[in-house]
């Protein structure tokens, strides 16, 4: 395979806790390239203790600290030149991406243009008034006074303490999508990341460093279950923002609610794709791989299940059949590549089960289903679809996290969003048709977060709110509506005069 990007950092042997790098208590453990499942790097493996230190640094510093007070034209001047920092180590930040995730350059291209954007968005709304006033009223007055003239504003507080726990697919994008609009907002914050992928969120933390925040506001802590349980229920956090399985988003809610703490959880999805009968074929089988196929389908908003109106379904299956095959899987560094390998061992065991599983509930394989021939290294599996699946099955209702789609065909308009919205999830969405007018009166009526029409404006628009319907999650983020997940409001009334 081609080299990596050249001066690369992948061995870190410290936490960063509290405004210093920190030894430890359990060690370093190493990093694996999916690609190449050879050791490219360590990292510091963090324990309860380590916990405990950087949530009591984080409540310390929301507390005690001045970052909370700060003027909020002065935190986004702060925040903006994080951000600028961001931009200028985005090699850095794209090499580590392809390095822990197995990323072609396309996803980590697609990645960093979302990230920029959102972080952009951030430093707009984080100087924003966040004082609104409420319209005049003349009440009854209190028991025994007079009727009374005044009104009230609405302004948002910053939430506290916040634990981020991002997931393996997305260490660098989600751990700044989550820290930075919370600390622009006035928190501190604790990170954790997947233990698969630890380095990005180093260099995070490095880039945090270089801002001189205030300490305590920002910190990273690596570590296994009793790190993340630690986030989700010590009593000095006050919000869990997670992105993860809507399994493990249980947990970490019910970890949670003796506390009540405020979650924000961003979690599982089984999208659907609408191809409607008037769809250009070409522009439909483009949407429905990328859609699917993107980081290997390990994505949680992917459209994986791929609704085709019965009129035009055996040419779109053949044509979608005829470009899975052009598809190159293999080499994260080859520019040619766009699907790279999966994470671990396990998770390309799980894929086989899909298919295993789908073949038994009657589904027929038109592409792949089996480990690349050519490809004796690296967690890779093939391309795969499948076609007469049935939404009710194992395939048509459960999250991969694989590259596998399910096409399910419909007869009417009415079925399809039917279809849509038989799903536990509720996440992403995407409508192919020449009748826009037609497509946005079904996209009212899906039970989903996010829904692209022929693509959309070009990609996710920056003021577009990121959530989830259903066992997707709680709350947004991105934009103003996901800046605002990290604040309280509060209600402010007064007499007029």
């Amino acid at each position: 395979m081609n080299a990596p990007v050249p001066k690369l950092k992948s061995h870190y042997d410290k936490l960063f806790i509290d405004g210093e790098w920190c030894p430890a208590s359990a060690g370093e453990e190493a990093v694996i390239n999916p690609a190449t499942e050879e050791e490219v790097g360590s990292a510091p493996v963090g324990d309860a203790e380590d916990t405990r230190r950087a949530i009591g640094a984080a409540r310390r510093a929301f507390d005690e600290g001045p970052w909370q007070h700060e003027d909020r034209n002065v935190r986004a001047d702060r925040m903006q030149a994080l951000f600028e920092r961001a931009i200028a180590r985005k090699e850095e930040a794209a090499g580590l991406m392809q390095l822990e995730m197995g990323f072609t350059r396309l996803n980590c291209e697609f990645q960093l243009g979302l990230l920029f954007r959102q972080l952009e968005s951030a430093v707009e709304v984080a100087r924003k008034d966040p004082l609104v006033p409420l319209k005049p009223i003349i009440s009854e007055g209190m028991p025994g006074q007079p009727r009374a003239f005044g009104s009230a504003v609405v302004t948002r507080d910053p939430v506290g303490v916040v634990s981020a726990i991002t997931p393996y697919n997305s260490g660098f994008l989600l751990g700044l999508l989550k820290a930075f609009p919370a600390i622009a907002a006035g928190n501190s914050v604790v990170l954790k990341p997947s233990p698969f992928t630890p380095l990005q969120s180093m260099l995070i933390a490095e880039l945090f460093e270089e801002a001189d925040l205030p300490p305590g506001v920002f910190n990273v802590v690596t570590g296994a279950l009793d790190v993340g349980q630690l986030m989700s229920t010590d009593p000095r956090i006050d919000m869990v923002s997670f992105t993860g399985s809507d399994a493990v988003g249980s947990m970490v809610m019910a970890q949670a609610a003796p506390t009540l703490k405020k979650v924000q959880l961003e979690l599982g999805g089984k999208s659907p794709i609408i191809i409607r009968s008037d769809a250009d074929i070409g522009m439909a089988v483009q949407a429905a791989l990328f859609g699917s196929m993107f980081q290997a389908g390990q994505g949680c908003s992917l459209t994986t299940r791929i609704l085709v109106d019965n009129a035009i379904r055996p040419a779109f299956v053949e044509a979608l059949s005829g470009a899975a095959s052009q598809i190159k899987v293999g080499d994260p560094y080859d520019p040619e590549t766009f699907v790279g390998p999966l994470i671990r061992e396990a998770a390309r065991e799980r894929t086989e089960g899909f298919v295993k599983r789908a073949l038994e509930d009657g589904a027929k394989l038109v592409a792949g289903g089996s480990r690349p021939a050519h490809l004796d290294k690296g967690f890779f599996f093939d391309v795969t679809i499948f076609d007469d699946v049935k939404n009710d099955s194992h395939l048509g209702q459960t999250e991969v996290f694989g590259p596998i789609a399910a096409v399910i065909g419909f007869d009417t308009d009415a079925e399809a969003v039917k279809l849509a919205n038989e799903s536990d999830y509720g996440l992403g969405g995407g409508i192919i048709s020449a009748d826009k007018a037609t497509a946005f009166e079904m996209a009212l009526k899906m039970r989903t977060g996010q829904i692209q029409i022929n693509g959309g404006p070009g990609g996710f628009h920056p003021d577009m709110p990121f959530g989830g319907y259903k066992k997707s999650g709680l709350g947004r983020e991105w934009g103003e509506e996901g800046f605002n997940e990290f604040t309280e409001i509060k209600a402010i009334g007064f007499p007029a005069g």
